[in-house]
C-alpha cells in the first residue's frame, strides 16, 4: 500500500500529541484521583481535574482512531468511524470534553475573582453544590447534543457522501441534512460564551486588584497578583485552544474537506492539539503538579 508524505507526516504529528495527550490527561486523572482517595472528601478541583482528564482520554482516543483508519484502511473509514455507535461516541467526547473545561473555567473565576457583586458571592459562597449541578448539567447536555447529532446526521452519513463528497455534486437534501447538523453542534457555544464571561471577570478582578495592592506589602501583593496570572494563563491558553478545537471541529462537520487531502489532515491535527495542549498548561501553571511531573519523567529528582 502506498502511503503518501503528508499521511505519513499526519500520523507522525498525530501520534506525537496522542502520546503527550494521554500522558498529561493520564497524569492528571490518576494524581487528583489519589488526592481525592487519600482526602477523604469531595473536593471540587479534584473531581473537576478528574472529569477533564477522562474526557479529553476519549476525546484523544477517538481522534487516533479517526486518523489510524484514515491512513491505513482509508476504504473501511466510512464504515467504521461513521457509523451510529462511533458518531455518539464521537460527539459525546467533543461535547463533554468543552463543557467540563468550560466548568473548570467557573470554578476559577468563583475562587479567585475579587468581585463583591451579591450574586456573585451566593454563588461562590455555594460553589460545591453550584459545580456540581454544573456538571451533571454537562454530562446531559453533551448526551443530549450526541444524540441529536445522530438523528440529524446519521442519514446524511448512509447516503454515502463522506468518501464521495470530492466527485459529485451535493443534493439540496444532503445539504440541509448538513445545515441541520451543523446547527445542532452550534450549541457548543454556549460554553465558549460561558468561558468569555469568566475570563473578562477575571481580568476586571486582576486589573482592580494590582490598582488596591499599590502601596500595600510587596510581598502580599505579589503572592496574590501571581495567583491571578496563573489562572489567566490557564484560561486565557484556553481560549485559545477552544476557538482553535471549535473552528476545526465545525469545518470537519460540513464533510466539505476533501478526503485525505491536505486540509483534511491538518484539521484533524488542530483538534488533537486542544485536549493535550491545555493540560500541558494546566500542569505547568500549578506548582505542585508541575514538580510531581518533572520527578515522573526523570527530569528532577525528589529533594
Amino acid at each position: 500500500m502506498f502511503f503518501s508524505f503528508p499521511a505519513i507526516l499526519h500520523m507522525v504529528i498525530m501520534t506525537t500529541e496522542f502520546l503527550i495527550g494521554t500522558t498529561v490527561n493520564g497524569f492528571l486523572t490518576i494524581v487528583n484521583g489519589y488526592d481525592l482517595a487519600k482526602s477523604g472528601k469531595l473536593l471540587i478541583l479534584q473531581i473537576l481535574l478528574i472529569c477533564t482528564g477522562l474526557s479529553r482520554l476519549g476525546l484523544q482516543m477517538m481522534l487516533m482512531t479517526q486518523s489510524f483508519f484514515s491512513v491505513f484502511f482509508p476504504f473501511a473509514y466510512e464504515e467504521n468511524i461513521y457509523g451510529s455507535n462511533m458518531m455518539f461516541i464521537w460527539m459525546f467526547f467533543s461535547s463533554i470534553g468543552l463543557w467540563f473545561a468550560t466548568c473548570l473555567s467557573v470554578f476559577y473565576c468563583l475562587k479567585i475573582s475579587g468581585i463583591t457583586k451579591s450574586w456573585f458571592l451566593w454563588l461562590k459562597f455555594r460553589i460545591s453544590k453550584f459545580i456540581f449541578w454544573l456538571l451533571l448539567g454537562s454530562l446531559l447536555a453533551s448526551l443530549g447534543t450526541a444524540a441529536v447529532s445522530i438523528e440529524v446526521g446519521f442519514p446524511l452519513i448512509e447516503d454515502g457522501y463522506v468518501l464521495e463528497n470530492t466527485n459529485r455534486n451535493i443534493s439540496d437534501i444532503n445539504l440541509r441534512r448538513n445545515n441541520d447538523l451543523l446547527l445542532v453542534n452550534l450549541a457548543l457555544l454556549l460554553p465558549l460564551a460561558v468561558f468569555v464571561k469568566c475570563t473578562s471577570m477575571l481580568l476586571i478582578s486582576l486589573y482592580k486588584h494590582t490598582c488596591r495592592m499599590q502601596g500595600r506589602s510587596q510581598k502580599m501583593s505579589n503572592a496574590s497578583t501571581e495567583a491571578h496570572i496563573n489562572a489567566l494563563k490557564t484560561v486565557m491558553t484556553f481560549f485559545c485552544f477552544f476557538v482553535s478545537y471549535f473552528a476545526a471541529f465545525m469545518a470537519n462537520m460540513t464533510f466539505r474537506i476533501p478526503y485525505r487531502s491536505h486540509q483534511f489532515f491538518v484539521v484533524k491535527e488542530v483538534m488533537a492539539a486542544y485536549p493535550a495542549g491545555h493540560s500541558v498548561i494546566i500542569i505547568w501553571s500549578n506548582s505542585k503538579f508541575k514538580d510531581l511531573f518533572r520527578r515522573m519523567i526523570c527530569l528532577k529528582k525528589k529533594e
